[in-house]
């Protein structure tokens, strides 16, 4: 076997194990939480027959690690439960299948990842190039403040800040991203203008920095040194010679990055109000909904770690000394 293929196959059988125990981690995490969802419905005047009977409906009576099992073997069949919500004392079931309550939601957050990414990525390549081609200038020290003060503010005051001046003050675009289903595409591409900006500032701030800082690194090597001697120009020597060898950090950076788009809207989507998985996640997690939290938790698991998956394999390919270690 290629020792190249073989290394891949390491690194996703790693992963594998990886979201296994993220799993057992959520799982256990659930387990610890106060309250519990048969009081919560039935309240706290329902006798302890009453209560006994409705956790047995729901499966809560049986013990933790046969629970765990059986959610496990649920997931790997590709059926994620049934979420609680519908559920009542008086007998009536309008649950649905947690796979039919996600799957609008997560399609929202993935078109809001997308538009924060189409300009995201290329802006802070473009930013990082250019910065490392004028280095010390005074472009480069406006792009490093600027980025660096971004990259210092929390999510909601960013989105706060932009609410107050693209909203309030300067704009008219919606502070609330109230979208469905049937909302046309350019409506919905204007409702999640701020949402987008808000993901976008936060990410391209490190993505350009990451960007900057690997292309100077491999601009003390002697192989640019020589590339320097023989005339090339400096935009040849970045573009040609130091870009090619700075993919492996740059794509591990954007993969973070690309996983934050999609694990980390939480509190954007919390603040806009924007009906994605993360908005869901925080519901559940109010109302108690166990089998709504575990799919919605191992969902933002799988795509963090197949996301890094892949920046550790695109690593590999691009630079095989990873393969020889000294």
């Amino acid at each position: 076997m290629h020792p190249i293929l073989g290394t891949v196959l390491q690194r996703i059988l790693l992963g594998i194990g990886t979201l296994f125990f993220v799993s057992l981690i959520i799982f256990s995490a659930l387990e610890f939480l106060p309250g519990d969802f048969t009081q919560a419905v039935l309240g706290q005047a329902a006798t302890e027959e009453t209560v006994a009977a409705f956790r047995k409906e729901l499966g809560l009576d049986k013990p933790a690690p046969i629970r765990y099992l059986d959610w496990v073997k649920s997931v790997l069949s590709g059926d994620l439960g049934t979420s609680f919500s519908g559920r009542n004392a008086s007998g009536i079931d309008r649950s649905r299948s947690v796979a039919a309550l996600i799957e609008p939601r997560l399609w929202n957050t993935l078109f809001l990842a997308f538009m924060a990414a189409i300009v995201a990525i290329p802006l802070s390549l473009f930013l990082g190039i250019t910065a490392a081609l004028y280095r010390n200038s005074i472009y480069d020290r406006v792009v490093n403040a600027t980025t660096l003060t971004t990259i210092s503010f929390p999510e909601f005051f960013v989105a706060y800040i932009l609410i107050l001046l693209m909203s309030q003050l300067w704009f008219d675009f919606p502070a609330i991203a109230n979208i469905s289903a049937e909302t046309p595409f350019w409506e919905r591409v204007y409702k999640c203008i701020l949402p987008a900006l808000t993901m976008t500032l936060v990410i391209v701030a490190h993505m350009m920095r990451m960007t900057r800082a690997a292309i100077i690194n491999l601009l003390a090597s002697p192989y640019i040194e020589m590339a320097r001697l023989k005339g090339v120009s400096k935009s040849q020597v970045i573009l040609r010679h130091a870009l090619p060898n700075a993919w492996a950090p740059i794509a591990t950076v954007i993969a973070f990055n690309l996983a934050y788009l999609v694990v980390g809207v939480v509190v954007v989507e919390v603040v806009f109000a924007y009906p994605g998985i993360g908005q869901l996640m925080v519901d559940s997690v109010k109302s108690r909904d166990i089998p709504l939290v575990q799919a919605c938790a191992l969902i933002f698991a799988a795509t963090y770690i197949i996301l890094n998956l892949i920046a550790d394999i695109i690593g590999i390919v691009t630079n095989p000394r990873l393969l020889h270690p000294r």
